[in-house]
């Protein structure tokens, strides 16, 4: 699997990028749950004032934890990464619609697991659900969706493979459709056809931790 490279339209991706919004979205909650956990801490210790050990400790524990949310805010952001980055880092996969709900749907992307691109591909089948994809206007199942495998996360126990990865659309990152359809001819169509095999396993895949099933 390769980098597809394109200039993302960051006006549009903010707007559209549903990941990206996601990861706003727990920013913003950081910073308000810090700021209540130091809000608190302020009213222990003027508990502690009138001589309460409790407060002092109750103090310290909620001045730490709030602390530590507001650093969260600040870090996770920059650590994710913009979206002309994400689409620049990680590697084009193929995804289709896997399931189609009233107000929603899935996509199913086909991921290589492996850690380490250069080994022979362990493949799984990665999910998402998504309210609206530029270009989708009637969600069909099997419709061909090229996107990008954010790698996420990885267990202590094993190094060498990922435990969770986020398909991200190519057109959440341009309105430009023509980008789209280079993006989606760009990948191998036996790719296309092993994800679609795969299609049929959805309920296995929803059953995983992390909405990842290694085939």
């Amino acid at each position: 699997m390769k980098v597809f490279k394109f200039q993302v339209d960051e006006a549009f991706t903010k707007k559209n990028n549903e990941m990206l919004k996601d990861t706003k979205r727990l920013q913003v909650s950081a910073i308000v749950f810090g700021v209540l956990l130091i809000l608190a801490a302020a009213g222990l210790f003027a508990w502690w004032g009138q001589g309460s050990a409790v407060g002092l400790i109750g103090g310290i524990i909620a001045l730490t934890f709030g602390l530590l949310s507001l650093f969260l805010a600040v870090v996770v952001p920059r650590k994710v990464g913009g979206a002309q980055q994400l689409y620049d880092t990680y590697p084009l996969a193929p995804a289709m619609i896997a399931e189609v709900n009233e107000r929603d749907y899935v996509i199913m992307a086909l991921v290589n697991t492996n850690v380490n691109a250069e080994a022979p591909p362990r493949w799984g089948v990665a999910l998402r659900t998504v309210n609206r994809i530029e270009g989708v206007t009637e969600p069909k199942l099997g419709t061909r969706i090229p996107v990008v495998a954010v790698q996420g996360r990885r267990s202590l126990g094993e190094q060498e493979h990922w435990d969770e990865i986020s398909p991200m659309p190519i057109a959440w990152g341009t309105p430009d459709q023509e980008i789209v359809t280079a993006a989606r001819r760009a990948i191998p169509e036996d790719q296309w056809s092993r994800l679609d095999k795969a299609r049929r396993r959805l309920d296995e895949a929803k059953a995983t931790k992390f909405n990842l099933l290694v085939l």
